[in-house]
């Protein structure tokens, strides 16, 4: 275990996509964990660290426990400078997760690491609500590292730059293979072995020495790209050498505060209305969609189910339903699970019970995963993992990564799915596929292929 972090309060506040610019974002190995640009609620985090030679080490970290008692920092809920004191900046993929299910998993690409943690060797807190500011660092560089944060903080911001010619963009399926996909998913429904499949497929960018002497994708600039056209409360950019992932999840997937764990499926999706009444109704058509609230509650079952494993027995509930959460690009319904972690449970066994989430696997979750296997004939990667944070204290925030982008050395690829069931339209679930990877790919200079 390292020595914990000291932290020191800077004066005013700081605009988290100024400081990552002015500190960060030359490092190797940084991350920026972005609540949204202008975001008036939330935490964003800002800062660097030391790639983990073995990443399960993450694993081995005991979730908070219940923190009853006088202590103001009790584990996952902190003081006034946030729940994230110190820990691990990552992500982990979906073929490890499936693999540890016990379902078949493709085998992940090469060089795209499956696992991928950073211990946090300093970073910047920023409070959204309150306007505070926090550095977290080693004894002996905390002080000075506050003392630079407001210059920092007035280094102008360059403006977003456009994105670069149009790369190639490649799909893992065709319109019609993917519609054909879904009534596969159908006839494995009829057939009992699911009642619901979450069918993925991915969009390939080309660039570096796959694209005819393109320049490689710069992450930091496609990251300011997406955040400004899909700004999310669970945004986010890892970087580690010449791989990275840049996310603007809407999804968060498990959140473990003093004993308490919770996640918050999202199944149904509306694009965004061209007005405000068009937008209205759009919102309204989606919940009261009865397709929608079944492929929902489908989830919300499972991940009852998936939490019971991990938790004392009588403490998994409900504490919302059907929550309709709009987003530039799209309203999605939302629901939320939790329950009181049994002592002493260690993350690697609560990843082992959720993960992969249900929301992109489909139910029951062995066969469902099995079944997509089949279909979908290619690794998601890190797509439909997730990331976030994992604290010394037991502390979690991991959020699922969907409405994202991975950018490795030659390019680029953005994954997008739906949720199938017996009663799925597949025009519209090929719709929704592009309307889930319109944006990302836009980050990226790129436009959905034709049919999408």
């Amino acid at each position: 275990m390292s020595h914990p972090l000291a932290v020191e309060p800077v004066d005013g506040w700081a605009d988290p996509e100024a400081v990552y610019l002015a500190l960060f974002a030359g490092l190797e190995h940084s991350f920026w964990l972005d609540a949204g640009p202008d975001a008036a609620v939330g935490w964003s985090w800002v800062g660097a660290g030391e790639r983990a030679p073995d990443p399960s080490v993450v694993r081995d970290v005991v979730c908070a426990p219940d923190g009853a008692g006088p202590d103001p920092h009790r584990a996952g809920v902190g003081g006034p400078e946030g729940r994230f004191r110190g820990g691990w900046i990552g992500w982990l993929g979906y073929e490890d997760g499936a693999g540890r299910a016990g379902a078949p998993a493709a085998r992940p690409e090469a060089g795209i690491p499956q696992q991928l943690w950073l211990r946090a060797e300093r970073f910047v807190a920023f409070d959204h609500a309150s306007r505070r500011v926090w550095v977290f660092a080693s004894r002996d560089v905390a002080h000075d590292l506050a003392r630079t944060i407001p210059a920092a903080a007035r280094h102008p911001v360059p403006p977003v730059q456009p994105a670069p010619s149009p790369p190639p963009v490649v799909s893992r399926h065709e319109p019609d293979q993917y519609a054909g996909l879904i009534q596969r998913c159908r006839d494995a429904i009829r057939e009992g072995d699911a009642y619901q499949l979450c069918l993925t497929t991915r969009f390939t960018v080309e660039s570096g020495a796959g694209g005819a002497g393109r320049a490689d994708i710069d992450p930091l600039e496609t990251y300011r790209r997406l955040r400004a056209r899909t700004p999310a409360h669970h945004g986010g950019m890892i970087r580690s050498g010449g791989v990275a992932l840049l996310s603007a999840s809407p999804e968060l997937f498990l959140e473990v505060q003093d004993g308490v764990v919770r996640t918050h499926p999202i199944k149904g999706t509306r694009p965004r209305g061209t007005d405000a009444a068009a937008d209205a109704a759009l919102a309204a058509e989606l919940a009261a969609s009865e397709k929608e609230r079944a492929e929902n509650v489908m989830i919300v079952d499972l991940m009852r189910n998936d939490l019971s494993r991990v938790c004392d027995p009588g403490t998994v509930a409900v504490d919302r339903l059907f929550a309709v959460e709009s987003y530039p690009a799209v309203h999605q319904l939302v629901s939320t699970v939790s329950g009181r972690l049994r002592a002493g449970v260690g993350v690697g066994e609560l990843l082992d019970a959720a993960f992969p989430a249900g929301s992109m696997t489909g139910a029951p979750k062995l066969s469902a995963m099995t079944i997509l296997h089949d279909l979908e004939r290619g690794p998601r990667g890190v797509f439909s993992g997730c990331f976030g944070w994992v604290g010394d204290d037991g502390a979690l925030d991991l959020a699922m990564v969907i409405r994202s982008i991975v950018v490795h050395p030659g390019g680029a690829y953005v994954g997008a799915g739906g949720g199938i069931t017996w009663r799925s339209d597949a025009a519209a679930e090929v719709a929704e596929v592009g309307v889930k990877a319109r944006g990302p790919l836009a980050a990226v200079g790129a436009a959905l292929p034709p049919g999408w």
